[in-house]
């Protein structure tokens, strides 16, 4: 099955209440407010959530108001050019350039962190970079045993610490490996904390802080992963890691069946930052780059046709 088929089909329930919009598309009935509590409706059920729904409805109906559209075939048509664009943000690509460039990677437990690492190392390591894998968590000692596992299997460098050990140290370890083995990519592995935990943001502010005083710079990116079957909990994941810790994009893992897809739109128009991969399996090479067009095409039944 094709990349762009199992995107298609992760996205059955989420395509499935927005076949209501395109629905609403067809029926090309006169604008009325009932049309618009209709299509509100619609956008909260595929959790796009309330802010992001406001904000899509009340600039249709601005324009609608301003290019005089008189049926809803309009508003739709013109919904879903905003949605691709929405979704489209500078910086989609991984940053890897200045060697070494530190990714660090944060998320709570259960998100795909991990896993996540190993697959964008397969990823470098094809493009023939020396890569380093950072097992800074050591709360969990399968954290660094499944890591270790990705290192071999991809080709890539190792460190790890002692379990228990302070996370803080084991990057700054990381680090000096890093420049003197000449890595041009260090992948930071982070413990699965909970964004309640005051202590451990604090720890996550810490190991940002060895990274650029080793490195004389911030991280060439902050990723965060997020289950994209969580919904809009997703939503407050991503606003207390982006507080902890200056986000530069989002790795959405996990998209399946029960996923509703607008929590994607959601999370980039809350932290205007872009999505940059999407992960649809445990393969290494089910872990793609974000295409906000292959995104629109996935969600939408015969897109831009009613």
């Amino acid at each position: 099955m094709s990349f762009f088929a199992k995107l298609r089909d992760s996205f059955g329930k989420a395509r499935e209440t927005l076949s209501g919009v395109q629905a609403l598309g067809r029926a090309r009935k006169p604008i009325t407010s009932e049309v618009w509590d209709e299509l509100e409706e619609l956008l909260l059920l595929a959790d796009f959530g309330v802010p992001t729904t406001e904000k899509i409805v009340g600039g249709l109906k601005t324009v609608a108001k301003q290019e005089l559209w008189r049926t809803s075939d309009q508003i739709v048509a013109r919904f879903q050019k905003d949605v691709e664009r929405f979704l489209t943000l500078p910086d989609p690509e991984l940053n890897a350039g200045n060697p070494p460039a530190v990714v660090l990677v944060v998320g709570v437990n259960g998100s795909g962190k991990t896993t996540t690492i190993g697959k964008l190392a397969t990823k470098l390591r094809a493009q023939r970079k020396r890569v380093l894998l950072v097992a800074a968590d050591t709360f969990r000692a399968a954290a660094a045993e499944q890591l270790a596992i990705w290192a071999e299997r991809s080709g890539a460098d190792f460190v790890r610490g002692k379990e228990g050990a302070d996370p803080a140290s084991v990057v700054f370890d990381g680090m000096q490996a890093g420049k003197a083995r000449n890595a041009d990519v260090i992948l930071v592995d982070t413990a699965g904390r909970l964004q309640t935990k005051t202590n451990l943001m604090e720890e996550l502010k810490k190991m940002r802080r060895i990274i650029e005083r080793e490195t004389g710079g911030p991280p060439a990116e902050t990723l965060l992963v997020l289950d994209g079957t969580t919904g809009q909990n997703a939503i407050s994941q991503a606003k207390l890691f982006n507080e902890a810790t200056a986000l530069t994009g989002v790795v959405v893992t996990k998209l399946d069946s029960t996923a509703k897809g607008g929590v994607l739109v959601a999370i980039v128009d809350t932290l205007e930052i872009p999505i940059k991969f999407v992960g649809l399996g445990e393969s290494a090479d089910a872990l793609r780059p974000f295409v906000p067009s292959e995104f629109i095409d996935a969600l939408f039944e015969n897109s831009g046709t009613f």
